[in-house]
């Protein structure tokens, strides 16, 4: 395994310039358990400089032709690309992610900002004439504009592609960005800045601002110069930003518990699989993950032993190693979060059947079977590497189950009955349901997002654009 000494990212970029920090960010290296980077934390005044700097990156933006931010987008793409190595490398040290999951994370993001050339070309507008009496004679230019400075706060399980999914539509549709990394994962984004500097967008186009959200958050969501909102995180952190954020345009993927509802006519070795993937891909630190396997009694065991041995494949590792499939969490907080909903669940009479460890950060792939319904971990979001099974009678059962907390982002349902997985589809509360495989949001071809406290609209290439835009209709 590698090491490197300590980088130092001390500045900000703001206005089209980089400025050195008030304050300063320590991040762990996830892969040797030392120090990876110094990066500067903003003060309260400098996150103020970036909002005003975005709110004149707004005006040049606006004015900007599709033709230019077409080429301004591949051309960030094309630099993405070009740092590939070193982008994986960030996103193994600072998320703990493998080697092979980080590659393919920084290729998300190059094809996202590819992706956003075209959604750019695809803003057009369309003339309306009048048709009802008194307006017959009415006719429109009814066009997409910006919405004006979009504050872009990214999450620290893919720190990359998921900041690609925000700031790339944000510009496509001629908008400033504030972007403000979440506070574990700061460089690849500090990474993306520099690769937009040297594009050469307007001044203030985009400003990154990392920083402590206890210092510099409050002051981002709720100051009026901000048009819209994208964020992903916890449904917590997105009620507060929410609630403290006034009249602005909201784009939020929040927490998730997504269920797996398996059913006695399923192909087991198949849902076991899909299971067990679901469960443990970046150590269950995905919105999207199955948090809950709800099994058919009747399968229960059989499932339960073919998830066993689907787990041998997911052990602890080198995060340099090709082989590796799992990392350690983001952090110890979080490790013990997990522990906490294992020993829960154990108490209440769920069977530990492998796992339950906890070394640090570091926490075994675990399978918990006979989960009891009142368990924390059927309701709660674990984000860890725990694949939890919960015994149910029949339809009816599962649906209650499957529906009775307040998180509603993905489900998935194995079946082989047509009718029986389109009519569970149907009635699970969730933003997306897959049939016979586990919840994956991909690049975004398909639209995704959250009901209930799981967020506010969809995500996706060509409807995260539709978030930051708004209709302008000029009468003739």
């Amino acid at each position: 395994m590698a090491t490197r000494h300590v980088e130092s990212f001390d500045r900000l970029y703001v206005g089209g310039e980089w400025v050195p920090a008030e304050g300063t960010l320590t991040v762990r290296d996830l892969a040797d358990g030392g120090t990876f980077a110094t990066v500067g934390a903003a003060s309260a005044e400098q996150a103020d400089a970036a909002l005003t700097a975005a709110e004149r990156g707004a005006e040049a933006m606006r004015e900007s032709t599709i033709v230019q931010r077409a080429e301004w987008l591949a051309a960030i793409a094309d630099g993405i690309e070009a740092r590939r190595d070193r982008l994986a490398d960030t996103i193994v040290r600072e998320a703990g992610k493998p080697i092979a999951s980080a590659r393919n994370e920084v290729d998300a993001a190059t094809e996202r900002f590819r992706r956003a050339v075209e959604e750019a070309r695809s803003l057009q507008g369309e003339y309306r004439e009048g048709t009802t009496e008194g307006h017959e004679g009415w006719r429109a230019l009814v066009k997409p504009v910006p919405v004006g400075t979009v504050l872009c706060i990214a999450p620290y399980n893919y720190p990359l592609a998921t900041t690609a999914l925000q700031v790339a539509p944000a510009l496509a549709a001629g908008n400033s960005v504030v972007l403000k990394p979440a506070s574990q994962t700061p460089v690849s984004a500090r990474l993306l800045a520099e690769i937009v500097e040297e594009v050469g967008l307007p001044d203030g186009a985009l400003n990154y601002v990392s920083g402590r959200s206890s210092e510099v958050g409050d002051e981002l969501v709720s100051d009026a110069r901000v048009d819209a909102i994208a964020m992903t995180g916890s449904s917590g952190a997105g009620e507060h930003v929410a609630r403290a954020s006034g009249m602005v345009h909201l784009h939020m993927e929040l927490g998730g518990n997504a269920p797996a509802v398996v059913f006695p006519d399923a192909d087991v070795e198949a849902a076991a699989a899909a299971c067990a993937k679901g469960s443990l891909k970046y150590a269950g630190q995905r919105c999207s993950a199955v948090s809950r396997a709800l099994v058919h009694e009747d399968v229960h065991d059989g499932l339960a032993a073919r998830v066993d041995a689907a787990m041998d494949d997911w052990q602890l590792g080198d995060l340099f190693d090709e082989g590796t499939a799992l990392g350690p969490l983001i952090d110890e907080s979080q490790a013990e979060w997990v522990e906490e909903l294992v020993e829960d669940a154990v108490a209440r009479g769920a069977t530990l059947v492998r796992g339950g460890e906890r070394d640090g950060a570091h926490f075994e792939p675990t399978l918990l079977t006979n989960v009891p319904h009142d368990a924390r971990i059927v309701h709660e979001e674990q984000f860890g590497p725990v694949v939890a099974l919960v015994p149910f009678a029949d339809e009816a059962e599962a649906l209650a189950l499957a529906n009775g907390g307040d998180l509603a982002l993905d489900a998935a349902v194995f079946t082989s009955d047509y009718d029986r997985a389109l009519r569970v589809a149907e009635r699970v509360d969730a933003g997306a349901v897959r049939i016979n495989g586990a919840p994956s949001h991909g690049l975004g071809d398909i639209p995704f997002g959250g009901e209930k406290a799981s967020g506010i609209g969809r995500e996706g290439l060509g409807v995260t654009i539709e978030s930051f835009v708004q209709t302008k209709s000029i009468v003739l």
